[in-house]
């Protein structure tokens, strides 16, 4: 299955010199600077940089800004349960080139592994799981009465999409990625979007991803078919912004990370223009986004307390668009399977595959040898099926 973010588009600068941010940078940052080829992004990174940068991304103040998420005010610590003895562990740890692995059923965790010196403290970067904290962002604001529909259009919401392509475009069908608004998202084409993005400059006064994909024609009727786009996604937290008044950073902290007691904080790489990179880069620690699997196992609702409406997860994570692959769907963010189980996504390794008949969610985080190309995605998979066997076996 094809899992594509959007490059970050970060460019090397010179790295030597330093200056007064340089010298306040940790060791391990130091080295990673150094190591960093220039005017180079994220894709064209060899794997010992990728390995060192998955960890620091908000520690490169050359690359990007971020904003901080606050640790929960009162964390739920994920309490261990019965140790899960998977075969062949160590060699799908490695074959995944993985940093990190926690298994949690009935709320327990039940396997927790680290390689590539990462460690349950660090934050390793999201790349598209991010999408589907932003997706939850907007049934927050559905349920907080700052969106009032999903089928109200997008230019509703961001006055300055008025007059584009997304004059005819709803939220739902931003959601389930069915704009009909041309994107090309290859990354190996230098005059795609995705490439041509970046480097765009924004128009006097508006948001970035605002200003580039306004100018995008139209391809498909909305709501006919279903195409990736990163893009699209970032315009939802920019409409997610304009909803509730607040950074998104700020509305993630509120309503998913304090209320489900994150242990640890967070980051959320900037935009040109300040706003988050709401289709990616989301930084945390791997048993938090386990935790983000435990919010959508319970409906959205801590402590009696529902952060979305009810039946928002009933409709998110069940497949509402069809992506020609047998067994395999997309709903508001959400990468579906027919045995009902969902994922949120993103480039080399990243995932939160839940399972509500088990119980079960598997955080995991890596950096596969090729972004979305390779054996790893089957393997993962492939291991995800292992798991739900050995539970349903009683293990």
């Amino acid at each position: 299955m094809k899992r594509r973010t959007m490059a970050l588009g970060l460019i090397g600068a010179a790295i030597l010199g330093g200056g007064a941010w340089y010298g306040s940078l940790d060791a391990e940052t130091r080295g990673l600077l150094a190591a960093l080829p220039t005017n180079a992004d994220v894709l064209a990174w060899p794997r010992p940089t990728r390995d060192a940068a998955f960890r620091a991304m908000d520690r490169l103040p050359i690359l990007a800004r971020a904003a901080t998420i606050a640790p929960s005010t009162h964390p739920l610590p994920l309490p261990a349960g019965r140790p899960l003895d998977v075969p062949g562990i160590d060699r799908f740890m490695a074959s995944q080139h993985a940093a990190g692995l926690v298994i949690v059923q009935d709320g327990k965790v039940r396997l927790e592994r680290y390689g590539l010196g990462f460690g349950p403290t660090g934050r390793w970067t999201s790349f598209s799981v991010a999408k589907s904290f932003t997706s939850t962002l907007v049934g927050a604001a559905i349920a907080d009465g700052a969106i009032h529909s999903l089928e109200d259009m997008v230019s509703q919401y961001i006055p300055d999409l008025r007059g584009s392509a997304y004059d005819a475009v709803s939220i739902r069908q931003l959601l389930t990625m069915t704009s009909g608004v041309r994107w090309n998202e290859d990354y190996e084409d230098p005059q795609s979007d995705v490439s041509r993005f970046n480097p765009s400059v924004p128009d006097p006064g508006v948001d970035a991803t605002v200003s580039y994909m306004r100018k995008l024609p139209r391809a498909h009727p909305a709501g006919t078919v279903w195409h990736y786009s990163t893009g699209e996604t970032n315009l939802i937290g920019v409409l997610v912004s304009q909803a509730v008044h607040k950074p998104l950073s700020q509305y993630l902290s509120e309503k998913i990370w304090q209320p489900a007691g994150m242990e640890g904080g967070a980051t959320w790489l900037l935009g040109k223009t300040g706003h988050e990179i709401a289709g990616c880069c989301l930084q945390a620690r791997t048993r938090d986004f386990a935790s983000m699997g435990l919010l959508v196992l319970a409906n959205g609702v801590v402590d009696g307390k529902a952060i979305v409406p009810a039946d928002w997860f009933a409709q998110a994570t069940v497949k509402q668009q069809d992506i020609g692959e047998p067994g395999h769907g997309y709903g508001y963010q959400w990468w579906t399977f027919d045995d009902g189980s969902v994922a949120a996504r993103g480039i080399f390794g990243q995932s939160i595959f839940i399972d509500r008949k088990r119980h079960l969610v598997i955080a995991s985080n890596a950096d596969w040898a090729r972004a979305d190309a390779g054996p790893e995605d089957a393997a993962r998979e492939a291991f995800e099926h292992q798991v739900q066997a050995l539970i349903d076996a009683g293990k």
